[in-house]
């Protein structure tokens, strides 16, 4: 079996690399943590959150799973939905997707791939919500790409319904939630129009959000 030499020497040369540019750098990390933005994003190793967003590490908290799925009952992500709200007062919570998702295309295709389909079971779950839609797709590419926005949004009604963020609102603490989707194919993140800073706009904004899913059929 190959060892891990390759990644302690990248290490190295990122350190050295980070320490010449600038000499303070890791001392500040060690002093503080105050990042503005937290991360939900999928576990895919082609959507790094920090690089492709041009941030530094102590910029992004971050979480990421398969099809970055937001679960009411997951104390895991619960706590680091928590710790980044209560404790480093982050201003921003990101939910972002990506078009190309192997999980979302698994629960799109009800393909059975073992333990990870109970999770998928929650994308499939945003399907048959939106089946209007993606049954009006005229391929299955399509259906895959509109699948990963609604994944998206359905995930923001989900951190915006979670105690943790009820409660930072309620307490009057300045945070939004937004939906992001990136796009393999040319780097790019699109902004799905949906920002929500206080419970009674969720409706709304979820309402515009879907209706902009679904006039964008075909285009």
């Amino acid at each position: 079996m190959d060892d891990l030499t390759p990644l302690l020497n990248g290490n190295r040369a990122w350190a050295a690399a980070m320490t010449a540019e600038d000499p303070d750098f890791f001392q500040r990390l060690i002093n503080q943590q105050s990042p503005d933005y937290f991360w939900i994003g999928c576990s895919d190793s082609r959507v790094p959150s920090t690089q492709l967003v041009g941030m530094l590490p102590g910029d992004m908290f971050v979480h990421r799973n398969v099809a970055n799925v937001v679960v009411h009952s997951d104390l895991n992500f619960l706590s680091v939905l928590h710790y980044a709200v209560a404790v480093l007062k982050v201003r921003h919570v990101i939910v972002c997707g990506h078009h190309g998702c192997g999980g979302v295309h698994e629960a799109l295709a009800n393909t059975h791939v073992g333990l990870v389909d109970n999770w998928l079971r929650h994308v499939q779950d945003v399907r048959h919500k939106h089946a209007a839609i993606i049954d009006a797709c005229e391929s299955l590419d399509e259906q895959l790409h509109q699948l990963c926005t609604l994944n998206v949004i359905e995930q923001v009604v989900n951190v915006c319904q979670t105690t943790v963020m009820q409660q930072a609102w309620a307490q009057g603490q300045e945070i939004a939630v937004h939906g992001l989707i990136y796009d393999l194919a040319d780097g790019l993140l699109q902004d799905l129009a949906l920002q929500v800073t206080r419970p009674q706009d969720l409706v709304d904004q979820y309402a515009r959000a879907i209706a902009q899913v679904a006039d964008s059929r075909g285009s």
